[in-house]
Formats: structure tokens, sequence, C-alpha cells
């Protein structure tokens, strides 16, 4: 043991602490490669009609009213027409009587407590049918009420 020196020297100890200059590496590179892919990146674009694009309604469209007791009333949506209440079960025939062309809308109104599924029913055997062009009509001037 006379060999061995002890206390000479310096003896070497563990350092507690993390090397984080492999991570900021990384991260310098990560943030190269997206500040030259962001650029290639093109963002969807949704071309959304306007309210002041339309100076007309192309076709009249047909409006399906259904009442909060469920009557449902249809009509050709001109100045003067009037509603006229038909049975829930003759919803389409009276509206393929009433479609002057092929793309004619239809509209659907319906009270707000209405069951979404009758709603639903309806727009389900006009689309089964062939009508494309349906829609749901809303009251844009109404507040939504406050919830508490």
């Amino acid at each position: 043991m006379a060999g061995m020196r002890k206390g000479r020297g310096r003896s070497r100890r563990m350092k507690n602490e993390m090397n984080v200059v492999p991570y900021i590496d990384v991260m310098l590179v990560l943030l190269v490669i997206f500040m030259v892919t962001a650029p290639m990146i093109t963002p969807g674009l949704v071309n959304l009609p306007s309210v002041g694009q339309a100076a007309e309604v192309p076709a009249t469209p047909v409006e399906v009213q259904i009442e909060e007791n469920g009557d449902v009333s249809v009509r050709l949506r001109q100045a003067g027409a009037d509603f006229e209440k038909i049975p829930k079960e003759e919803v389409l025939t009276r509206i393929q009587s009433m479609i002057q062309a092929a793309d004619t809308p239809v509209v659907i109104s319906a009270d707000g407590k209405v069951p979404y599924e009758d709603v639903m029913t309806i727009m389900d055997t006009l689309r089964s049918n062939g009508l494309t062009r349906l829609g749901l009509m809303v009251n844009q001037t109404k507040a939504a009420p406050a919830k508490k």
C-alpha cells in the first residue's frame, strides 16, 4: 500500500447538474426547420358569401315551417303567400308539387322548442328523395338568451 497516494491530486466527483447543451442544439434545429417549412404551408381558403354580393334570390325557395306543437306548414316564399298546413306524411309530395325547377331551394324554419329529431326527419326525407338544396332558417335579429 505504500504505492498508493492519498489526498494528492484531484479526485473526480460526480456532478449532479443536467447538461442542457444537447437540448438547446435540438431546439435550435427544430426552430430552423419550422422557420423554413412555415412559408410553404398554404392555408385553406374559404370563400364565404356576403350579403352585398347577391342582388336577388336566383330561385323562389319553398319554406317548410315546423311549429312547437308539431304542425307542419308549407309555402312558396313570395310576397303575399300564406302557409298551408299539411300532415307530416304529405310534406314530400306537397313540396315536390310546389318545386318549379330542379335547383329550387327548400328552407326549413322551426320553432326553438321543436325537437331536433323532428327537423332532421323532415330533412332526411327530402334529401333521400332528391332534394339536395336544403337549408335552415335562422332569426338574425334576436339576441341569444344569456345563460345563468
